[in-house]
């Protein structure tokens, strides 16, 4: 285990696109506290929305900017195996197919969690900046939602890693990534506003990166003007209902990497 740990960190070391895509997404996440400081000079009086907005780099306003950079980072992980066809060498080194995959996990979360963590200390700095003071920062709910963005960005690093290894590539990944929570969720979402379709509602709380986004959320998720109520689990039920979509994506491609051929 312990060389297929070691050869997926030289990997993950190695590639120029690993420095580049977290250097993009902090740079990306630390733009909102940046522009509402500016914006606003530091003279209003910071509510609990407002720090985890501004700390998290906007992941509540449905743009998870540094989550979609650690996705990206997870979809390489898998895919760039198959794209640039290093996958049949990665197996002859390590052949064991569960501990190389497993090794996978355990480098990416552990960078996306460093990673994460170091974003939200750079958020904060710049926020304290501004309005010398960050009140209420390690306390709820400010405190249980920049730890739900954590959770968040880890598991949508996860379910970027799983459709890389299920598609067995790169850009089939990143359209799913970018489609179903920005485009297909977001359709489902406001056609359940319409009358005549408000059979939709109930199952509202199920779409997964929906769902994943109470994770941050403070006082609720903002859905729209005249948007019914959709009743989601809470914080941790709602992630679990975007933790296990990860597991079910995950489940599916592990078990056809493992029948596959390289």
């Amino acid at each position: 285990m312990l060389d297929a740990l070691r050869y997926e960190w030289t990997r993950l070391n190695t590639l120029r696109s690993t420095y580049w895509l977290i250097g993009i997404g902090l740079l990306c996440a630390a733009a909102l506290p940046t522009i509402f400081g500016l914006a606003d000079g530091g003279e209003t009086p910071l509510a609990p929305e407002d720090i985890a907005v501004g700390i998290n780099g906007g992941a509540s306003f449905g743009i998870p900017f540094l989550a979609v950079f650690m996705a990206i980072i997870g979809i390489f992980a898998t895919g760039h195996e198959y794209r640039h066809g290093t996958i049949q060498p990665t197996l002859t080194a390590v052949p064991q197919r569960n501990r190389l995959i497993l090794a996978k996990i355990l480098v990416a979360s552990a960078v996306t969690a460093v990673v994460t963590v170091v974003s939200m200390a750079i958020n904060a700095g710049i926020m304290l900046a501004f309005w010398g003071e960050v009140p209420g920062l390690f306390e709820d709910p400010v405190g249980s939602s920049l730890l739900g963005y954590l959770v968040y960005t880890e598991i949508y690093m996860l379910v970027g890693m799983g459709l890389g290894l299920l598609f067995r590539g790169v850009p089939s990944a990143i359209v799913v990534i970018f489609l179903m929570p920005l485009i297909i969720e977001n359709v489902i979402a406001g056609l359940s506003v319409i009358p005549a379709l408000d059979w939709l509602v109930p199952a509202i709380k199920f779409l997964p990166f929906t769902a994943g986004m109470m994770l941050m959320s403070i006082g609720g998720l903002e859905m729209g003007p005249g948007a019914p109520e959709y009743d989601f689990f809470g914080r941790w039920g709602s992630g679990a209902v975007f933790a296990t979509f990860a597991a079910l994506i995950f489940a599916a491609a592990w078990t056809l990497f493992k029948k596959r051929d390289a």
